[in-house]
């Protein structure tokens, strides 16, 4: 396809000698100032901008930094056309966002020859962007591949549970979407990828896959040695996600789904498990993930109890803020409480 080059210069000459040196190879677009070439901008989008410095009504830098606030023309290669030399200008011209320049007055040879190594530098940077955003699209479905088969593990052998993993997940969301609306932890959320930290919910149970199959599935109320062998998947489960780690590295995700799966049982005044942490001092995921968890406990039945309806599962969380859980977070959760039901 051929390329637009878009010459802008207040130098009726300029512009004459510029078009005349390109218009065999590529579409030239010529125009006398920095205004005619936003008015040309708002019609296409050149491949590459010749744009003069010194020009009477807005000069090239201040052009440039209009460019680079527009999302669809700041990607676009800029060379400056400019009679100054120094080092100075030149170096302003770079940090504003230039390729280039081009001191006049040019030669064609210089200006075709630039022009042709700008365009193919810009079309392989184009096109490894292209491959980078390729091959991080198949690591994002790789890892959901990873989450979900890892879930599945999880739900396949836990009878009681259904649809527990996907409920939780759509819970935490909704919390995080909520604390970010009201400002909540914000300092703390401001830099999450909340994608991240919403698909990692999944593996807030992945430990009880070591669990026996005698407790995970028992139908009536466990012995208390039964339920110190259940509690025992927090700290499983954040093992489990710690091999994960030392193979994979340093994953967010992974990252996430540790402080989930490690503290979701924590309760704000110290008396949860594994490790009777209290207050700030539980990881925020696992503050949020608790209410999730709780909530859905809650409103499912099971083999042992009747569920809840929504109307008593707030209640119980509600009245639970400052021990079970924080505060803060109780506040948030009954703002969208109503998004919660069934």
């Amino acid at each position: 396809m051929e390329k637009t080059i878009l010459i802008v210069d207040d130098n009726a000459i300029n512009l004459t000698v510029a078009e005349k040196a390109l218009r065999e190879q590529y579409r030239v677009i010529a125009v006398p100032s920095a205004e005619k070439m936003f008015k040309a901008l708002e019609k296409f989008a050149p491949d590459l901008i010749l744009l003069d410095v010194e020009m009477p009504d807005v000069s090239g830098f201040d052009a440039m930094k209009k460019l680079k606030t527009n999302k669809i023309f700041s990607e676009i290669p800029v060379i400056f056309l400019t009679a100054l030399s120094d080092a100075e200008s030149e170096a302003h011209g770079i940090k504003l966002g230039a390729v280039d320049f081009i001191l006049k007055p040019f030669s064609e040879p210089v200006l075709q020859n630039r022009v042709k190594n700008h365009l193919h530098i810009d079309e392989m940077i184009r096109e490894r962007t292209k491959q980078l955003l390729e091959r991080t699209e198949e690591l994002e479905r790789l890892k959901n591949v990873l989450v979900y088969t890892m879930a599945d593990l999880v739900e396949n052998r836990d009878e009681n549970t259904g649809g527990h993993i996907d409920r939780t997940a759509s819970y935490m969301k909704l919390l995080i979407d909520s604390m970010i609306e009201n400002k909540i932890y914000e300092d703390e959320i401001k830099n999450w990828d909340i994608d991240a930290v919403v698909s990692s919910a999944r593996l807030h149970d992945v430990g009880k896959m070591v669990i026996p199959d005698s407790i995970l599935n028992k139908p009536g109320k466990l012995t208390d040695e039964e339920f110190a062998i259940m509690k025992s998947h927090s700290v499983a489960g954040a093992q489990i996600i710690d091999k994960a780690i030392s193979r994979m590295g340093n994953a967010e995700f992974l990252l996430n789904a540790k402080k989930i799966a490690a503290y979701h049982h924590e309760k704000w005044n110290g008396t949860g498990y594994p490790y009777g942490l209290a207050e700030e001092n539980i990881p925020l995921q696992g503050r949020i993930m608790a209410i999730a968890d709780v909530y859905d406990a809650l409103v499912s039945e099971r083999p042992y109890k009747k569920a809840f309806s929504h109307d008593e599962a707030v209640q119980i969380i509600t009245n639970d803020a400052g021990k079970h859980f924080d505060p803060v977070l109780v506040d948030c959760f009954v703002r969208i409480k109503d998004k919660f039901k069934g």
